[in-house]
């Protein structure tokens, strides 16, 4: 088994946009700089969110920009199974019910899910399914971040693991993937950082080791909202690669008069894997940025 295993998982809702690249690159770097493995999972758990071509529109956008990936890459809706094992194997450890809650029932009661069902014995069909939740540790240690806080009403949340309508949970599907690709590393956006608890418990029950996390500075437009293909962010274009890359290498820290967008991908990729540090990364979770987000 590889020291060191990490992994790039997009969703294939649309193609990466320039925030979506940072968060891949800075996986990439970290794990070949480890001499370790970069596997890539296409996370699309959540079907009502597919666009079609969209998953070979992002390789080709991953291969343009200099990254290559190892093994094959997984799909998540070829690994319903094995989402179906984990959640027959809490339900031995009696450790699920159903639930009825709706979404905005949730929302008008309080901030989080209050365990409204916990105690009613609800059929599991046409209900979600939840985990009921013993951990109560509401801090985690980051390898950017260091020690960090999660509101205590979320990290003690019964999780949500697999939807009424049938479709497993994403926290759900992230968990045995990582599981089974021996994830050692995640690497990630800071705004899934709250989830980061709620995956550990999983883990736990599930008796496995928790890979490290390192959460870098989610990428925000400069009203404050965060580049994502919801927020219609611009999807980034190959044949400005160069360019892109630059750009992505000097928010996270990395700028430098040897930088040249004159410079092909194979150049900047072998200067950036010479110069990655963790330590370059701000110790924040969002960075602002206004025109770098139009390349």
């Amino acid at each position: 088994m590889h020291s060191y295993v990490g992994r790039f998982a997009p969703s294939p809702s649309g193609p990466l946009h320039f925030g979506s690249l940072v968060c891949a690159l800075i996986s990439f770097l970290h794990a070949r700089q480890a001499k370790g493995q970069w596997l890539v999972r296409i996370e699309d758990v959540d079907t009502t969110r597919v666009k079609a071509g969209a998953d070979q529109i992002i390789l080709s956008q991953i291969i343009a920009h200099g990254m290559y990936w190892d093994g094959n890459i997984i799909y998540q809706t070829n690994r319903q199974d094995a989402y179906q094992n984990a959640v027959d194997i809490l339900h031995k450890k009696q450790l699920i019910y159903a639930c009825s809650c709706s979404r905005q029932a949730i929302k008008s009661k309080a901030k989080y899910y209050t365990g409204t069902c916990r105690d009613l014995h609800l059929p599991f069909k046409n209900n979600a399914i939840r985990i009921i939740n013993t951990c109560h540790d509401c801090r985690f240690q980051d390898l950017n971040l260091g020690e960090v806080l999660v509101d205590p009403l979320f990290c003690n949340e019964d999780l949500c693991i697999q939807r009424k309508d049938g479709l497993f949970a994403y926290n759900l599907a992230v968990v045995v993937d990582d599981i089974k690709q021996n994830i050692t590393h995640v690497v990630r956006g800071a705004d899934l950082i709250d989830t980061t608890l709620q995956q550990r418990h999983l883990y736990y029950v599930l008796g496995e080791n928790c890979p490290k996390y390192l959460h870098l500075p989610t990428i925000c437009s400069e009203d404050g909202k965060k580049l994502s293909k919801q927020n219609h962010a611009t999807a980034i274009e190959n044949r400005r690669a160069s360019k892109n890359l630059v750009d992505a290498l000097t928010v996270i820290g990395m700028s430098s008069n040897s930088l040249s967008e004159k410079m092909t991908v194979e150049e900047l990729i072998h200067w950036a894997l010479a110069h990655w540090s963790p330590s370059l990364l701000a110790k924040r979770r969002e960075i602002l940025i206004s025109a770098i987000n139009t390349v």
